[in-house]
């Protein structure tokens, strides 16, 4: 199996701090750039995996990029550069603490809650009746929290606000620019033929002024339905193909795992994270139309150290 980069462990010019994500490890520097390295770390229920990926963080680095720059005209975004495969170089901006999360159909979390009987998701209304990876009659907007550590948990507009944690109109303006982003985003998909069926979007601030932050429509932020066959596949409630994450989540479910105290991690072979990177690597070609080019697996982190120097 090809190696994996699963931990980094740089001291890097002007270095301020380093936050170390689920995924991504965040170099601060200077106290106006950071330098964000997509590991091969994955996680599912809020819990980091015990094995890495191969070529998932530049998968992840290289989509995010391509949406980044084909999204710039609706917002602002952090990005400068793209020192590496792997690793993202931009402006440090002060992030809010929530996630703008929005669904265009009824799938993954919020449908598992909708059948077990909730019938009300971030203080929105879902009517009776709904059938799995229905489509919303316009897609709604479910922010989270963002947590540091543990889970991430649904919130209220109204609650966001009553509890200062974004003002009023900061807000209004995080919930346009994520319509338009969605809605750019389920554009392109379509054109590639798929549909984008939810992602998040995060921001910041610098200046006074609203970035785009971090990753936007990739496979761990993103969840892809094909196109073709969806209306047949929903009509006779079949499952849709998919090209997401959440395959990970029902191969964990189906092995008795869903981050619960107690529960146990299935055992990840070689051949099953091998399988994982194939289909990353199949989302990434559907979703930009380029081949995908990996980068050398060897002495990885010593590779991107020497790119970010050089970009410094």
């Amino acid at each position: 199996m090809n190696k994996t980069l699963v931990k980094t462990d740089f001291n890097l010019p002007g270095q301020q701090a380093v936050y170390h994500g689920k995924v991504r490890d965040v170099y601060f520097l200077d106290g106006e750039r950071v330098a964000m390295i997509a590991t091969d770390r994955i996680s599912a229920f809020d819990v980091i995996l015990p094995q890495g990926i191969p070529f998932k963080g530049q998968v992840l680095n290289q989509i995010a990029t391509y949406f980044l720059d084909a999204t710039k005209d609706i917002v602002p975004n952090w990005l400068i550069s793209t020192p590496d495969p792997m690793v993202s170089l931009g402006h440090y901006c002060e992030p809010f603490k929530i996630e703008m999360v929005i669904r265009g159909y009824l799938t993954g979390s919020a449908w598992r809650a909708y059948a077990a009987g909730e019938r009300e998701i971030c203080g929105i209304r879902l009517p009776d009746g709904m059938r799995e990876n229905e489509a919303f009659p316009s897609p709604i907007i479910t922010p989270t929290t963002k947590a540091d550590e543990g889970h991430d948990e649904n919130i209220s507009r109204e609650e966001i606000i009553a509890q200062g944690l974004v003002s009023a109109e900061d807000y209004a303006q995080l919930e346009e620019y994520t319509q338009r982003l969605f809605a750019r985003g389920q554009e392109m998909a379509r054109e590639r033929g798929l549909i984008l069926v939810d992602t998040k979007y995060e921001f910041g601030k610098k200046d006074g002024k609203i970035y785009l932050i971090d990753e936007i429509h990739t496979p761990d932020s993103s969840r892809y339905f094909y196109l073709e066959g969806y209306t047949e596949r929903f009509e006779r409630g079949e499952e849709q193909r998919q090209l997401s994450k959440e395959f990970v989540r029902q191969w964990l479910i189906a092995g008795g795992f869903q981050g619960r105290a107690g529960e146990q991690i299935p055992e990840m072979t070689p051949e099953y994270c091998q399988s994982v990177s194939d289909r990353y690597i199949e989302l990434f070609e559907k979703v930009t139309g380029l081949p995908f080019e990996p980068a050398s697996s060897e002495d990885i982190a010593e590779r991107i150290e020497r790119n970010i120097l050089a970009a410094l």
